[in-house]
């Protein structure tokens, strides 16, 4: 299933959205926008796991209409006092193959702008492929300890690529 971790980027840095005011139509605009079909729930309390970095967005209250998060009210694009512990997840109806790791960049920006981090991988390492037109392609990033960084090729092999692939939905 598609679910996770709200994270969004703002400002090239990743971070997380609050679950204060936290809700379905919330929710929904998450899993919409990122391809994932309709909201099953919305749970609040750092449902998978805590994240880290800033705190990008608190006090969301969308309709459940919206096409994108950032269309939705909230009280700004800034770091907020809240704790991790507080961070907002999404579950949504689609799978994870169906395009729902994360949307792609729009013209000008400057990567992904919205994520879920992976269900599977609670308090594990998540991991992204950037630089390139579509989800399933790009150079793999590994979330660990709080920080993106990249992986070294050495001794890398198709069937490493391969566990990559199915880890982000994309065969």
């Amino acid at each position: 299933r598609c679910a996770g971790r709200v994270e969004v980027q703002h400002g090239g840095h990743w971070g997380t959205v609050c679950d204060d005011d936290w809700g379905l139509p919330d929710a929904a605009v998450v899993c919409r926008q990122l391809g994932c079909g309709a909201a099953l729930a919305a749970p609040p309390g750092a449902w998978f796991g805590e994240g880290s970095g800033p705190i990008w967005l608190n006090g969301l209250r969308c309709r459940g209409t919206e096409e994108r998060l950032a269309l939705c009210r909230h009280r700004g694009w800034r770091p907020h006092v809240c704790a991790h512990e507080e961070d907002a997840s999404a579950v949504c109806s689609g799978h994870a193959r169906a395009r729902c790791a994360q949307v792609p960049p729009t013209h000008g920006s400057q990567g992904p702008v919205l994520a879920l981090t992976p269900a599977s991988l609670p308090g594990g390492a998540t991991v992204r492929l950037v630089g390139a037109a579509g989800r399933c392609a790009g150079r793999l990033e590994i979330f660990h300890a709080g920080h993106w960084g990249t992986v070294c090729d050495d001794l890398w092999g198709l069937p490493d690529a391969e566990v990559v692939c199915r880890q982000l939905g994309c065969g």
